[in-house]
């Protein structure tokens, strides 16, 4: 009878050894699983805020960049000066050729010194032409002579009409000794004009008025 006693207090304790050995087991295998987690979600944690803190670093130097480029672009002093002086003179040259256009525009009248003028041509604005002559000046109305062939310059100057292209029906004197007259035509035209012009010493023949004849 004591045996079995005994027998029985074995039997019980061993069945209270196995339940507590399952007991840690289960334990022990949820504080685990509890650590990995912990272990996971910290990791995330982790990782999460060094990849935001890399995307606001990145956007952080872009907007930097871009308020740079926008600032560079944007002010510089010295540039935007030379812009707008380089912008001035382009304007004042434009101007001033404008004016230049509008000063070389001749004057035109209706009639003239004689009755066979259809119209009277003037500009102020005409320059002599210059001369390779040199010395105490003469008129020479010879068509092989220095001076006829600057007079011819002169003519096709105020006229527009190419000497090559030129017929001359008279040249010669105007009243004075340092004043010329021809009276030319384009070849092959009908509107013949006659050409005042005038010698300004060292510079050459300068055209005084153009008349278109009837």
């Amino acid at each position: 009878m004591k045996d079995d006693f005994e027998n029985q207090n074995e039997g019980l304790r061993s069945g209270k050894l196995a339940k507590r050995r399952k007991t840690n087991l289960v334990l022990n295998s949820l504080i685990a699983i509890v650590l990995l987690l912990i272990i996971f979600v910290s990791v995330n944690i982790f990782f999460g805020d060094v990849e935001s803190k890399g995307t606001n670093e990145d956007t952080a130097a872009e907007s930097k960049t871009e308020e740079s480029s926008k600032e560079n672009a944007g002010s510089n002093p010295s540039e935007d000066t030379e812009a707008k002086e380089d912008s001035t003179e382009a304007e004042e040259e434009t101007d001033s050729e404008n004016k230049e256009e509008e000063d070389s525009e001749p004057v035109v009248t209706e009639g003239g010194s004689s009755p066979d003028v259809k119209k009277t041509i003037e500009n102020p604005d005409w320059e002599p032409v210059g001369t390779s002559q040199s010395g105490e000046h003469v008129a020479v109305y010879d068509q092989n002579a220095v001076d006829w062939q600057e007079m011819i310059k002169a003519i096709s100057y105020a006229t527009g009409i190419d000497s090559n292209n030129m017929t001359v029906w008279f040249l010669g004197n105007n009243g004075g000794p340092n004043s010329a007259a021809g009276t030319i035509s384009e070849k092959g035209g009908s509107v013949k004009y006659r050409v005042a012009i005038e010698w300004v010493d060292g510079k050459g023949w300068k055209p005084v008025k153009v008349e278109e004849l009837k």
